[in-house]
Protein backbone atom coordinates (compact mmCIF):
# COMPACT_ATOMS: atom_id res chain seq x y z
CA UNK A 1 0.00 0.00 0.00
CA UNK A 2 1.76 3.34 -1.48
CA UNK A 3 0.95 5.99 1.28
CA UNK A 4 -1.01 9.45 0.02
CA UNK A 5 1.75 12.17 -0.81
CA UNK A 6 1.30 15.85 0.21
CA UNK A 7 0.12 17.21 -2.38
CA UNK A 8 -2.88 13.97 -2.38
CA UNK A 9 -3.54 14.94 1.43
CA UNK A 10 -3.87 18.52 0.62
CA UNK A 11 -1.82 21.71 2.48
CA UNK A 12 -0.54 20.22 5.38
CA UNK A 13 -2.75 22.21 9.00
CA UNK A 14 -0.05 21.47 11.70
CA UNK A 15 3.06 23.57 11.38
CA UNK A 16 6.06 21.02 12.22
CA UNK A 17 6.55 22.74 15.86
CA UNK A 18 3.01 21.76 16.08
CA UNK A 19 3.21 18.34 15.16
CA UNK A 20 6.75 17.61 17.52
CA UNK A 21 5.12 19.05 20.40
CA UNK A 22 1.44 16.63 19.96
CA UNK A 23 4.07 13.84 19.80
CA UNK A 24 5.50 14.72 22.68
CA UNK A 25 2.18 15.10 24.84
CA UNK A 26 2.44 12.70 27.78
CA UNK A 27 0.89 9.59 28.03
CA UNK A 28 -0.64 11.04 31.71
CA UNK A 29 -2.11 14.40 29.82
CA UNK A 30 -3.96 11.54 27.08
CA UNK A 31 -5.74 9.74 29.69
CA UNK A 32 -6.92 12.92 31.65
CA UNK A 33 -8.33 14.51 27.85
CA UNK A 34 -10.31 10.73 26.97
CA UNK A 35 -12.37 11.25 29.72
CA UNK A 36 -15.60 12.24 28.76
CA UNK A 37 -17.90 12.57 31.76
CA UNK A 38 -17.53 16.60 32.84
CA UNK A 39 -18.38 15.17 36.56
CA UNK A 40 -15.72 12.31 36.29
CA UNK A 41 -13.16 14.39 35.03
CA UNK A 42 -13.98 16.53 38.07
CA UNK A 43 -14.06 14.29 40.40
CA UNK A 44 -10.75 12.67 39.03
CA UNK A 45 -8.98 16.19 38.89
CA UNK A 46 -9.05 16.34 42.62
CA UNK A 47 -8.22 12.71 43.41
CA UNK A 48 -5.28 12.56 41.46
CA UNK A 49 -4.12 16.58 43.22
CA UNK A 50 -4.95 15.14 46.70
CA UNK A 51 -2.37 12.16 45.57
CA UNK A 52 -0.12 14.63 44.00
CA UNK A 53 0.24 17.14 46.46
CA UNK A 54 0.54 14.04 49.14
CA UNK A 55 3.98 12.25 46.40
CA UNK A 56 4.97 15.90 45.77
CA UNK A 57 4.47 14.90 42.18
CA UNK A 58 4.86 17.89 40.26
CA UNK A 59 5.39 16.71 36.46
CA UNK A 60 3.39 13.96 35.06
CA UNK A 61 6.48 12.12 34.21
CA UNK A 62 6.80 11.57 38.04
CA UNK A 63 3.82 8.82 37.97
CA UNK A 64 6.54 6.38 36.11
CA UNK A 65 7.81 6.06 39.64
CA UNK A 66 5.07 5.53 41.73
CA UNK A 67 4.96 2.87 43.54
CA UNK A 68 2.81 0.18 45.72
CA UNK A 69 4.22 1.59 48.79
CA UNK A 70 3.13 5.21 47.69
CA UNK A 71 -0.13 4.30 47.24
CA UNK A 72 -0.52 2.12 50.69
CA UNK A 73 0.73 5.15 52.44
CA UNK A 74 -1.95 7.72 50.46
CA UNK A 75 -4.54 4.90 51.41
CA UNK A 76 -3.50 5.61 55.24
CA UNK A 77 -3.91 8.99 55.27
CA UNK A 78 -7.08 9.00 53.45
CA UNK A 79 -8.37 6.59 56.21
CA UNK A 80 -6.93 8.75 58.86
CA UNK A 81 -8.99 11.47 57.30
CA UNK A 82 -11.80 9.87 58.48
CA UNK A 83 -13.34 9.50 54.66
CA UNK A 84 -15.98 7.36 54.00
CA UNK A 85 -15.38 4.09 52.05
CA UNK A 86 -16.59 4.84 49.19
CA UNK A 87 -14.96 8.13 48.56
CA UNK A 88 -11.58 5.80 49.44
CA UNK A 89 -12.61 3.47 46.72
CA UNK A 90 -12.95 6.57 44.06
CA UNK A 91 -9.98 8.33 44.86
CA UNK A 92 -8.03 5.05 44.39
CA UNK A 93 -10.04 4.24 41.52
CA UNK A 94 -9.04 7.32 39.50
CA UNK A 95 -5.58 6.76 40.17
CA UNK A 96 -5.95 2.92 39.26
CA UNK A 97 -7.39 4.25 35.70
CA UNK A 98 -4.23 6.53 35.19
CA UNK A 99 -1.76 3.72 35.69
CA UNK A 100 -3.87 0.73 33.66
CA UNK A 101 -3.66 4.04 30.72
CA UNK A 102 -0.11 3.93 31.27
CA UNK A 103 0.58 0.27 31.27
CA UNK A 104 -1.25 0.35 28.18
CA UNK A 105 0.86 3.06 26.78
CA UNK A 106 3.97 1.06 28.10
CA UNK A 107 5.03 4.02 30.00
CA UNK A 108 4.80 1.85 32.79
CA UNK A 109 5.72 -2.20 33.62
CA UNK A 110 2.64 -2.42 36.59
CA UNK A 111 -0.38 -0.84 38.04
CA UNK A 112 0.64 0.11 41.76
CA UNK A 113 -2.77 0.53 43.06
CA UNK A 114 -2.89 -3.32 42.03
CA UNK A 115 -3.36 -5.02 45.45
CA UNK A 116 -3.76 -2.09 47.29
CA UNK A 117 -6.94 -3.45 49.19
CA UNK A 118 -9.98 -1.12 48.84
CA UNK A 119 -12.65 -0.78 51.66
CA UNK A 120 -15.75 -2.94 51.27
CA UNK A 121 -18.66 -1.57 50.14
CA UNK A 122 -22.17 -2.68 51.80
CA UNK A 123 -23.65 -4.50 48.61
CA UNK A 124 -27.28 -4.59 50.25
CA UNK A 125 -28.04 -1.08 50.21
CA UNK A 126 -27.01 1.81 48.87
CA UNK A 127 -25.98 5.44 50.10
CA UNK A 128 -28.55 6.95 47.78
CA UNK A 129 -32.08 7.03 49.93
CA UNK A 130 -35.78 6.23 47.99
CA UNK A 131 -38.34 7.85 48.56
CA UNK A 132 -41.88 6.08 49.30
CA UNK A 133 -44.83 5.80 46.95
CA UNK A 134 -46.39 9.36 48.75
CA UNK A 135 -43.81 11.35 48.90
CA UNK A 136 -42.92 10.58 44.98
CA UNK A 137 -46.39 11.75 44.39
CA UNK A 138 -46.61 14.76 46.14
CA UNK A 139 -43.20 15.86 44.29
CA UNK A 140 -44.75 14.90 40.86
CA UNK A 141 -47.72 17.28 41.86
CA UNK A 142 -45.49 19.96 43.39
CA UNK A 143 -44.96 21.80 40.28
CA UNK A 144 -47.61 24.59 38.93
CA UNK A 145 -49.25 23.32 35.82
CA UNK A 146 -50.98 26.56 34.57
CA UNK A 147 -46.92 28.19 34.27
CA UNK A 148 -44.94 27.12 31.37
CA UNK A 149 -42.11 26.77 34.22
CA UNK A 150 -44.21 24.48 35.83
CA UNK A 151 -45.22 22.30 33.15
CA UNK A 152 -41.85 21.95 32.09
CA UNK A 153 -40.66 21.08 35.51
CA UNK A 154 -43.54 18.46 35.95
CA UNK A 155 -42.62 16.84 32.83
CA UNK A 156 -38.97 16.36 34.14
CA UNK A 157 -39.94 15.34 37.58
CA UNK A 158 -42.43 12.51 35.65
CA UNK A 159 -38.81 11.60 33.18
CA UNK A 160 -36.74 11.26 36.38
CA UNK A 161 -39.05 9.25 38.64
CA UNK A 162 -40.84 6.93 36.27
CA UNK A 163 -37.79 6.21 33.59
CA UNK A 164 -35.29 6.32 36.36
CA UNK A 165 -32.55 9.12 34.18
CA UNK A 166 -29.54 10.36 35.38
CA UNK A 167 -29.35 14.06 35.62
CA UNK A 168 -26.77 14.21 32.98
CA UNK A 169 -29.10 12.01 30.55
CA UNK A 170 -32.04 14.43 31.53
CA UNK A 171 -30.10 17.55 30.32
CA UNK A 172 -28.83 15.63 27.05
CA UNK A 173 -32.07 14.87 25.41
CA UNK A 174 -33.29 16.45 22.62
CA UNK A 175 -36.76 16.73 21.17
CA UNK A 176 -35.88 13.69 18.60
CA UNK A 177 -34.92 11.33 21.19
CA UNK A 178 -38.82 10.92 21.92
CA UNK A 179 -39.93 8.42 18.84
CA UNK A 180 -41.59 5.50 18.33
CA UNK A 181 -39.93 1.86 17.77
CA UNK A 182 -42.31 -0.78 16.55
CA UNK A 183 -45.13 1.53 17.38
CA UNK A 184 -44.29 2.42 20.61
CA UNK A 185 -43.39 5.86 22.16
CA UNK A 186 -39.36 5.40 23.84
CA UNK A 187 -37.09 7.85 25.00
CA UNK A 188 -33.65 7.45 23.62
CA UNK A 189 -31.31 7.78 26.28
CA UNK A 190 -27.55 8.72 25.67
CA UNK A 191 -26.00 7.01 28.83
CA UNK A 192 -22.08 6.74 30.37
CA UNK A 193 -19.23 6.12 27.85
CA UNK A 194 -21.14 7.03 24.84
CA UNK A 195 -23.84 4.06 25.42
CA UNK A 196 -27.33 4.76 23.90
CA UNK A 197 -30.65 2.65 25.30
CA UNK A 198 -33.79 3.28 24.22
CA UNK A 199 -36.80 3.51 27.17
CA UNK A 200 -40.38 2.64 26.86
CA UNK A 201 -42.29 6.19 27.33
CA UNK A 202 -44.85 5.99 30.58
CA UNK A 203 -48.16 7.15 29.40
CA UNK A 204 -47.81 9.39 32.36
CA UNK A 205 -44.78 10.90 31.23
CA UNK A 206 -45.61 11.27 27.84
CA UNK A 207 -48.90 13.43 28.64
CA UNK A 208 -46.48 15.98 30.30
CA UNK A 209 -44.09 15.72 27.88
CA UNK A 210 -46.46 16.80 24.99
CA UNK A 211 -48.08 19.39 27.16
CA UNK A 212 -44.63 21.20 27.88
CA UNK A 213 -42.92 20.81 24.27
CA UNK A 214 -46.66 21.90 22.70
CA UNK A 215 -46.22 25.06 25.28
CA UNK A 216 -43.11 26.26 24.71
CA UNK A 217 -42.89 25.87 21.03
CA UNK A 218 -40.14 23.72 20.34
CA UNK A 219 -42.37 20.85 19.65
CA UNK A 220 -41.49 20.42 15.97
CA UNK A 221 -38.05 21.27 16.17
CA UNK A 222 -36.14 17.98 16.18
CA UNK A 223 -32.87 19.51 17.21
CA UNK A 224 -34.03 21.25 20.15
CA UNK A 225 -33.06 20.35 23.43
CA UNK A 226 -35.86 18.75 25.44
CA UNK A 227 -35.32 20.82 28.50
CA UNK A 228 -34.92 24.23 28.46
CA UNK A 229 -34.53 27.26 30.73
CA UNK A 230 -37.55 29.79 30.39
CA UNK A 231 -35.70 32.33 29.87
CA UNK A 232 -35.68 31.76 25.89
CA UNK A 233 -31.81 30.88 25.04
CA UNK A 234 -31.68 27.68 23.17
CA UNK A 235 -29.39 25.48 24.89
CA UNK A 236 -30.08 22.81 27.53
CA UNK A 237 -31.31 23.33 31.40
CA UNK A 238 -28.04 22.71 33.05
CA UNK A 239 -27.52 19.78 36.37
CA UNK A 240 -27.21 22.78 38.04
CA UNK A 241 -30.45 23.87 37.42
CA UNK A 242 -32.37 20.50 37.72
CA UNK A 243 -30.84 20.40 41.21
CA UNK A 244 -32.08 23.30 41.84
CA UNK A 245 -35.64 22.50 40.75
CA UNK A 246 -35.79 19.27 42.44
CA UNK A 247 -34.60 20.32 45.89
CA UNK A 248 -37.23 23.44 45.66
CA UNK A 249 -40.08 21.11 45.02
CA UNK A 250 -38.63 19.03 47.58
CA UNK A 251 -39.32 21.84 50.00
CA UNK A 252 -41.93 22.51 48.63
CA UNK A 253 -43.76 18.92 49.50
CA UNK A 254 -41.94 19.10 52.58
CA UNK A 255 -40.08 16.19 51.79
CA UNK A 256 -37.10 16.03 54.08
CA UNK A 257 -34.93 12.84 53.75
CA UNK A 258 -31.19 12.16 55.26
CA UNK A 259 -29.35 12.60 51.39
CA UNK A 260 -31.81 13.79 49.35
CA UNK A 261 -30.93 14.57 45.84
CA UNK A 262 -31.47 14.37 42.28
CA UNK A 263 -30.33 10.69 42.14
CA UNK A 264 -32.70 9.89 44.92
CA UNK A 265 -35.21 10.08 42.06
CA UNK A 266 -33.19 7.37 40.09
CA UNK A 267 -32.85 5.35 43.08
CA UNK A 268 -36.53 5.61 43.83
CA UNK A 269 -37.73 4.40 40.27
CA UNK A 270 -35.64 1.45 40.54
CA UNK A 271 -36.67 0.39 43.73
CA UNK A 272 -40.30 0.89 42.78
CA UNK A 273 -39.78 -1.27 39.91
CA UNK A 274 -38.18 -3.62 41.91
CA UNK A 275 -40.78 -4.05 44.69
CA UNK A 276 -43.64 -4.26 41.37
CA UNK A 277 -41.99 -6.95 40.46
CA UNK A 278 -39.52 -5.96 37.72
CA UNK A 279 -36.71 -8.36 36.59
CA UNK A 280 -33.84 -7.79 38.30
CA UNK A 281 -31.69 -7.42 34.90
CA UNK A 282 -34.51 -5.94 32.65
CA UNK A 283 -34.30 -3.45 35.81
CA UNK A 284 -30.05 -3.02 35.01
CA UNK A 285 -30.57 -2.79 31.23
CA UNK A 286 -33.48 -0.12 31.39
CA UNK A 287 -30.62 2.01 33.90
CA UNK A 288 -27.98 1.70 31.95
CA UNK A 289 -25.31 -0.35 34.66
CA UNK A 290 -22.56 -1.83 33.01
CA UNK A 291 -22.58 -4.34 36.66
CA UNK A 292 -25.73 -6.00 37.99
CA UNK A 293 -24.23 -5.57 41.10
CA UNK A 294 -24.67 -1.92 41.00
CA UNK A 295 -28.26 -2.68 40.30
CA UNK A 296 -28.93 -4.99 43.38
CA UNK A 297 -28.20 -1.68 45.54
CA UNK A 298 -31.67 -0.73 44.58
CA UNK A 299 -33.12 -3.99 45.75
CA UNK A 300 -34.58 -3.41 49.09
CA UNK A 301 -37.39 -5.96 48.87
CA UNK A 302 -35.84 -7.61 52.09
CA UNK A 303 -35.50 -4.75 54.19
CA UNK A 304 -39.12 -3.15 53.51
CA UNK A 305 -40.34 -2.27 56.75
CA UNK A 306 -44.44 -3.69 56.38
CA UNK A 307 -42.35 -6.98 56.32
CA UNK A 308 -40.73 -6.86 59.64
CA UNK A 309 -41.69 -8.98 62.37
CA UNK A 310 -42.45 -6.07 64.49
CA UNK A 311 -45.79 -6.10 62.77
CA UNK A 312 -46.52 -9.76 63.36
CA UNK A 313 -46.10 -9.28 66.94
CA UNK A 314 -49.55 -9.55 68.62
CA UNK A 315 -50.92 -8.94 72.44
Amino acid sequence: MNLPTLADRGQRLLTTDQFHRLAAVPAEAEWFANLDNPRTRRAYQIDLQDFMSFTGIQRPDEFRIVTRAHVLAWRKVLEDRTLSGATIRRKLAALSSLFEYLCEKNAVDFNPVKGAKRPKVNSNEGRTPALGDHQARALLNAPDPTTLKGQRDRAMLAVLLYHGLRREELCLLKVRDIHDRRGVPHLRVHGKAGKTRYVPLHPASAERLHTYVEAAGHAMTPDAALFQPTRKTGKAITADGVYKCVLGYAAQARINVEGFGVHSLRATAATNALEHDADIAKVQEWLGHANIATTRIYDRRKARPQDSPTFKVLY
